[in-house]
C-alpha cells in the first residue's frame, strides 16, 4: 500500500498540493456561474468543437461589452451638459435698475474760464498751449464764437491749483444734471422725481441709475404698461460739445443710452447699453432671466462664495465689475492713476494724464481685453430680456400744448424731448440651468445595460464573480502557508532528527536516493517509517511502500 511519508506533526499540510483541488475548484466556479454560456465552455461531455464556439462567442461578447464601457467612460470624462429652460410665474418680481448717460460727456455752455484751462485740450477745444482750436471755431455761431473767445482770455487769469479742478468735479459739476433732463416720471401710476435717480460715473462721465440700490430694491406686481418706469427727458443739444474731428471719445449720437441690469452689477453701458432717439416715445418689453451655470470641471463658471469679496469695491462679482477692476489696474500700472468711472481708493488721474496717458491705456486694455483679462461667467445670473418698439413723438395735436406747457418752441420739442417707458411683459421669469448630461449614474445604467445584452450578466453577477475570485485567492494562500509550514517541518528532522517514535525508512536505492535530491522534501532525512498515520508526500513520480 502507498505510505505517505512522515517526519513532524505538521507534514500532513503538504498534500493539498497534490491533489489538484484549486483548479478542480477554478472549474466548479465557472460551471455554477449564472453568465449564460460560460458553463458550457467547461463541461467535458461537451464536443471540444461546440467549447471553441462558446468560448469564442462568449470572448466576443465580453469584447463588445469592453468596448461599450470604454466609450461611456470617455462620454463621462467629457463632461458633457445640457440646457433646461422653463418659465415660472412669481407673484411680484424685482424692478431692474436703469442707467441713463447723455453721450455728450460736458454741457458746453457751463464751461468756466479755468475749465477751459483745464480740459479744453482733453475737450478738443484748445491746443496744449490752451489757444483755441481754429477748426473748432469755424463750426461755431457767431455768438457761440464770440463768448468762447471771451473766454479763452487768459491774460489776468490765475491757472488753478491741481486740486481744485479734478477730473471728478469736473464731470460732477458739467455733466448733465438729472433735474435739468428729467421732464416728467412715474413709476407704477406714482410720481417720482430727480431724487430717486443716483449719479453713476461711467465713461459717458456722469450718469444716473434708477432703483440701483441692491438693499432695498422697488417691485412690480403687474406686468404691462402703465406698470414700470415712464420717463420723459430732454437731452440738451444745445448744450453739446462741437465736433470739428473723430477721435476715440468721439461721439455723433443724440439722445440717451440705456442699460437695463441687476441691482449686483455695475453698468458696463458704453458696450452694453441701447440707444433712445429724441422725437420718439421707446416701449422696452423685459422680461427677467435666471441663468444658472455649471462650476468646473462641467464647466467654466465662477462660483461666489458668501462673505467673500471678490473683487475690490463690489460685493458680488460680475462680468462687467471685472472688467472695470481689469482696466482699471492697466491704466493704474502705466499711469499712477485711476480714471473716474473705476473703482478703487487710488488717486483720479488729472486732465493732462487722461490726454497723455489714460485714454490710450484705456483703448488698448479693452482692445486686448480678451487676453488680459480672464473674466468667467458667474455661476449665478440675472439678466434681462428686451423687446424694443418706438412711436414717433409729438403728434401734430400734441406738440403745440406740449411747447406751451414746457414754454419750448415746437422745433426744440421734437429735436430734444423723448419718453422711455420701460416694464414687465408678464409677472414670470424664465430660469435657464445648465444640467449635467451624464452622470455616475448614467455610466452605470448603460454598463449594467450592455452587460445584459452582451454577457446576460448583472451587479448581483459581478458580485458572485468577485466572491468566486476570493475564495480561489484564499484557497492559493492557504495552500503557499501549509507548503511553507510543511517544508519547515522537514528542515527541523533533518536538523534535530525525527521525532519519538518514528520509524526509520526503508534503505533507498540508487534510483529512489536521485529522486529524493530532486524532490523539494529532500531536506528531511527521510529514514522514518509512519508516524501514527500521518505523513508526509512522496518525492515526485514514485510511491514508497512499507
Amino acid at each position: 500500500m502507498p505510505l505517505p511519508l512522515a517526519c513532524c506533526q505538521d507534514g500532513e499540510a503538504l498534500t493539498a498540493a497534490q491533489d489538484g483541488g484549486v483548479a478542480q475548484f477554478a472549474v466548479g466556479i465557472l460551471r455554477a456561474t449564472r453568465i449564460p454560456g460560460l458553463h458550457y465552455m467547461c463541461t467535458r461531455p461537451q464536443s471540444r468543437l461546440r467549447r471553441l464556439l462558446w468560448s469564442l462567442a462568449f470572448l466576443a461578447s465580453a469584447g463588445l461589452l469592453a468596448a461599450g464601457a470604454v466609450d461611456c467612460l470617455h462620454h463621462l470624462l467629457s463632461r458633457p451638459v445640457h440646457t433646461r429652460t422653463r418659465l415660472t410665474r412669481a407673484p411680484q418680481l424685482r424692478f431692474p435698475a436703469v442707467t441713463l448717460c447723455n453721450p455728450n460727456r460736458a454741457r458746453f455752455l457751463h464751461l468756466t474760464k479755468p475749465d477751459l484751462y483745464s480740459v479744453g485740450q482733453w475737450l478738443g477745444l484748445a491746443w496744449e498751449n490752451h489757444s483755441l482750436v481754429p477748426e473748432m471755431l469755424a463750426v461755431l455761431g457767431e455768438d457761440r464764437r464770440a463768448w468762447l473767445t471771451r473766454l479763452a482770455n487768459y491774460s489776468r487769469f490765475l491757472p488753478p491749483r491741481r486740486s481744485e479742478h479734478t477730473m471728478q468735479s469736473f464731470f460732477h459739476r458739467l455733466g448733465h444734471q438729472i433735474e435739468d433732463m428729467l421732464v416728467d416720471c412715474r413709476f407704477q401710476g406714482e410720481h417720482c422725481g430727480p431724487q430717486h435717480f443716483a449719479p453713476v460715473y461711467t465713461r459717458y462721465g456722469k450718469c444716473y441709475t434708477f432703483n440701483g440700490d441692491r438693499r432695498n430694491p422697488r417691485v412690480t406686481r403687474q406686468g404691462g404698461m402703465g406698470n414700470g418706469l415712464e420717463i420723459m427727458l430732454d437731452i440738451q443739444q444745445e448744450e453739446y460739445l462741437p465736433i470739428w474731428r473723430e477721435t476715440n471719445e468721439t461721439s455723433f449720437e443724440a439722445g440717451i443710452r440705456v442699460q437695463i441690469h441687476s441691482q449686483d452689477e455695475p453698468p458696463y453701458i458704453h458696450q452694453l447699453g441701447f440707444g433712445v432717439s429724441p422725437g420718439f416715445q421707446t416701449f422696452v418689453s423685459c422680461q427677467e432671466q435666471r441663468l444658472t451655470y455649471l462650476p468646473q470641471p462641467w464647466g467654466n463658471c465662477r462660483a461666489s462664495v458668501q462673505g467673500e469679496q471678490t473683487l475690490p469695491g463690489y460685493d458680488t462679482y460680475s462680468i462687467a465689475a471685472c472688467r472695470l477692476q481689469c482696466e482699471k489696474e492697466a491704466v493704474v500700472r502705466s499711469c499712477h492713476c485711476r480714471m473716474v468711472h473705476m473703482p478703487g481708493n487710488e488717486s483720479i488721474c488729472s486732465p493732462n494724464v487722461y490726454i497723455e496717458c489714460a485714454d490710450h491705456t484705456l483703448d488698448a486694455a479693452v482692445e486686448d481685453s480678451q487676453e488680459r483679462c480672464s473674466c468667467p461667467t458667474p455661476c449665478n445670473l440675472t439678466r434681462y430680456g428686451k423687446e424694443i418698439s418706438m412711436v414717433r413723438i409729438p403728434n401734430k395735436g400734441s406738440a403745440r400744448y406740449l411747447a406751451r406747457k414746457y414754454n419750448k418752441n415746437e422745433t426744440y420739442i421734437r429735436e430734444n424731448f423723448l419718453v422711455l417707458d420701460i416694464f414687465f411683459e408678464a409677472l414670470n421669469y424664465e430660469a435657464i440651468e445648465q444640467k449635467k448630461a451624464y452622470d455616475l449614474a448614467g455610466l452605470l445604467g448603460d454598463i449594467g445595460g450592455q452587460m445584459g445584452l452582451f454577457i446576460g450578466a448583472s451587479i448581483l453577477t459581478i458580485l458572485e464573480i468577485l466572491d468566486y475570485v476570493y475564495e480561489v485567492c484564499q484557497a492559493f494562500w492557504a495552500m503557499s502557508q501549509q507548503w511553507e509550514q510543511g517544508l519547515g517541518s522537514l528542515w527541523r528532522c533533518a536538523v534535530y532528527g525525527p521525532p519519538q517514535g518514528a520509524m526509520a525508512a526503508p534503505r533507498l536505492g540508487n534510483a529512489q536516493q536521485e529522486a529524493l535530491r530532486n524532490s523539494p522534501v529532500s531536506l528531511c532525512d527521510l529514514r522514518m517509517r509512519r508516524v501514527e498515520g500521518r505523513g508526509a508526500p512522496s518525492p515526485p513520480g514514485r510511491e514508497w511502500s512499507g
